[in-house]
């Protein structure tokens, strides 16, 4: 059952024609933070009467800042201060699932500035004029970027612990304590890919762009700039190869295990043909 937000919000009211852009007046700058706060947010308990938006999820927050929330476990905060950063987190925590013990973050600041609009100079990006639909294109990105950036760190770990596995098997193909760990650690590779695929779906566009086409420019220069498509690629090789290694040394162990069974059954029918032998001459 939906629970009220516990955020300080207020509701803008939202034009009837979704082409029409909902701005954002008085603003000269606003600095953004994506942080990737867990696995999941369950914002099916927030009061849906105080969203600016809800695909995805825009609300206001603080005393002139709004934040952008994903499903996957991002919060995008844009013109918050510290403290206040720090208070919606601590609200947003009965939300989290599964959450992260260091969060990752990205940063951009984004200024109002009506000869540059659409420039990006050193994470700052210029726009004119502002609205709350430029910002979830931006959260967009931003949330992509850093979710890419927790996995492309956590697969680097899981590849730094089967490396010694493939260069072990140099040596022996008999060490049966590696079975369990190679299996979590091929359980670690299956549950990323399932989460940069089917949660976050790194290389899809957002569904705001079918409405505001206009700003596909904007979101195709971010995700070239942040090289959303490239890091996905690389990481899905590097997860593939971990994948195989793993696979591999499971099925070298599976072999020798098979190989141990057969030889097992092997002197098995060599000793009841010595005991027959036995049994008819020498008794005999």
């Amino acid at each position: 059952m939906s629970t009220p937000t516990p955020f300080d919000t207020s509701t803008v009211n939202q034009s009837d024609h979704p082409s029409r852009m909902t701005q954002v007046q008085d603003i000269q700058s606003l600095r953004g933070r994506a942080i990737f706060l867990g696995r999941q947010l369950q914002l099916d308990a927030l009061a849906t009467s105080d969203f600016l938006a809800s695909k995805p999820v825009t609300l206001k927050a603080g005393d002139h800042g709004y934040v952008v929330l994903f499903p996957y476990g991002v919060a995008v905060l844009f013109g918050l201060q510290t403290v206040e950063e720090a208070s919606f987190i601590t609200q947003l925590k009965p939300l989290i699932q599964n959450q992260l013990e260091t969060p990752d973050t990205e940063d951009i600041e984004l200024v109002f500035h009506g000869e540059k609009p659409g420039r990006y100079e050193k994470s700052t990006i210029y726009l004119y004029p502002f609205s709350i639909e430029q910002l979830q294109i931006i959260a967009d990105v931003l949330a992509k970027s850093v979710v890419l950036e927790h996995y492309e760190r956590e697969s680097l770990t899981v590849f730094e612990q089967i490396e010694p596995f493939a260069r072990g098997l140099q040596k022996n193909t008999k060490n049966e304590k590696w079975g369990k760990e190679l299996l979590r650690q091929l359980g670690r590779v299956l549950a990323i890919q399932h989460n940069i695929v089917g949660r976050v779906e790194i290389i899809d566009k957002p569904e705001l762009l079918w409405d505001e086409p206009m700003l596909e420019r904007i979101y195709l220069r971010l995700e070239d700039e942040y090289e959303i498509r490239e890091r996905h690629l690389a990481l899905e090789r590097k997860l593939e190869l971990i994948s195989r290694t793993a696979e591999t040394v499971l099925e070298l162990m599976q072999h020798n295990s098979s190989l141990r069974v057969e030889w097992y059954i092997v002197a098995l029918i060599v000793i009841e043909i010595l005991l027959s032998l036995y049994d008819l001459f020498i008794k005999t």
